[in-house]
């Protein structure tokens, strides 16, 4: 009998990419291949790859460097975002023999199938107008919590941003088929549910990217409040002018839903966010961190913000931070600004040096650390449930209380998948 193919994942960039995956590997599993490692030697690696900064496709050369130094003989296959916003420069890259754009990427399997180490990199991608269909996915025993993926792509065209050259328009799952993936997980042994996408509070539109929005993201978890078998829900990104006051009241008053959102905002001043060609200003924002908090006052809420784009002078970063002070946010996640090809932004000046803007994303990362620091020391004391993660660290086990605070604790084999109340 022989041999099962060996087969080997590494993800790149965000959540949706995790869930993808995950199910990416499930999908060879069941034609017959083996999961191991990314460090092991496989017969075929998949990197996942992410566009959203520069670091993320370096980090792709990078890792095709290392399979080619460790393992000379194997299949590289590439898909993801990079994938679909350059697959001629990817298939350059010495060592790669497979390129799956958006629209190839579950046909993996059949595409491996044919492929033969020494031929010419292989390119399988389409003009991202015409991608449409959806194609559910979640991840599931790489960790305690399960990422589900219920909306694709994005309508919305910032001018720093690729994801809609890489995943296309708008297009989310229905709600009967995310209760059917849902009442799967909860056979499983997953305690907390993470529902991503692109853009997840324009769920609503149909696999065929028809702007029609029958269904709503409010509808979607109203009814998936009531599935049994499932304790926790988080949203992993909202939109600000997307998440409507009937929204933050309704994860308020729910059992499920954690205490817990990130919102975008990713600048301070309104002149920035205009050049960004984002959809809200600054005093709607700051709206809707106040209703969350009079709410929910023990509610963590994060924020995604970029430094240094194109435009952005010492006043309007000035305006960034002392917003970002004054607001009740818990932690930031800072991105440094870098040149996408094919945006607006490229056409926005004056460009800001690259000293510069580290300068200032060590400045907002420090201010993140300070809020982080306030928001643990207000629950001192208190107990909270945190559900702890499987795995022994050293003696040291993790988890995450239900309004994101991370916990640290001598390793405990009771307690690893199960939701405690911990005094903090």
């Amino acid at each position: 009998m022989a041999e099962k193919r060996t087969v080997a994942f590494h993800t790149l960039g965000c959540k949706l990419n995790f869930s993808e995956t995950s199910s990416l590997s499930r999908l060879l599993e069941n034609e017959g291949f083996e999961k191991t490692d990314f460090e092991n030697q496989a017969d075929v690696y998949v990197i996942n790859t992410c566009s959203v900064t520069d670091n993320a496709d370096k980090e792709c050369r990078h890792l095709v460097r290392r399979i080619q130094r460790k393992s000379p003989e194997s299949l590289v296959v590439i898909t993801g975002c990079y994938a679909q916003l350059k697959p001629k420069e990817i298939a350059e890259i010495p060592g790669v023999d497979l390129v799956l754009g958006a629209a190839e990427k579950f046909n993996i399997a059949h595409h491996i199938r044919e492929l033969a180490k020494g031929d010419s990199a292989k390119i399988c991608s389409c003009d991202i107008e015409t991608i449409t269909g959806f194609n559910a996915s979640y991840s599931l025993n790489d960790r305690t919590r399960t990422f589900l993926k219920v909306q694709d792509g994005c309508d919305y065209n910032c001018s720093f941003c690729t994801i809609p050259m890489a995943r296309g328009k708008s297009r989310s799952d229905t709600i009967t088929n995310v209760l059917r993936n849902v009442a799967e997980l909860a056979t499983t042994s997953v305690k907390e549910i993470v529902l991503t996408g692109v853009n997840l509070g324009d769920f609503g539109k149909g696999p065929d990217g028809n702007k029609k929005q029958e269904e709503t993201f409010f509808d979607l978890i109203r009814e998936l409040d009531k599935v049994q078998g499932i304790e926790r829900y988080r949203i992993s990104s909202i939109e600000p002018n997307l998440l409507t006051n009937e929204i933050i009241e309704f994860v308020a008053n729910s059992n499920k839903f954690m205490p817990h959102f990130h919102i975008p905002l990713q600048s301070g001043s309104n002149h920035m966010l205009g050049l960004m060609r984002r959809r809200y200003k600054r005093e709607l924002y700051a709206d809707r961190v106040r209703l969350i908090k009079t709410l929910m006052p023990h509610c963590a809420i994060g924020v995604d913000v970029i430094v240094g784009f194109p435009g952005e002078s010492n006043d309007h970063f000035k305006e960034t931070f002392d917003f970002l002070h004054a607001l009740d946010v818990t932690y930031l996640h800072v991105f440094t600004y870098s040149e996408r090809d094919n945006t607006k932004a490229l056409e926005i000046e004056p460009v800001v040096p690259i000293h510069i803007r580290n300068e200032r994303n060590k400045t907002l990362r420090n201010l993140s650390y300070m809020k982080m620091q306030y928001f643990t020391q207000l629950h001192a004391g208190q107990t909270r449930k945190v559900l702890f993660e499987r795995q022994d660290k050293n003696g040291i086990m993790e988890g995450y209380t239900d309004n994101y605070i991370k916990v640290t604790m001598p390793y405990r084999a009771d307690y690893a998948n199960q939701v405690t109340d911990c005094t903090l």
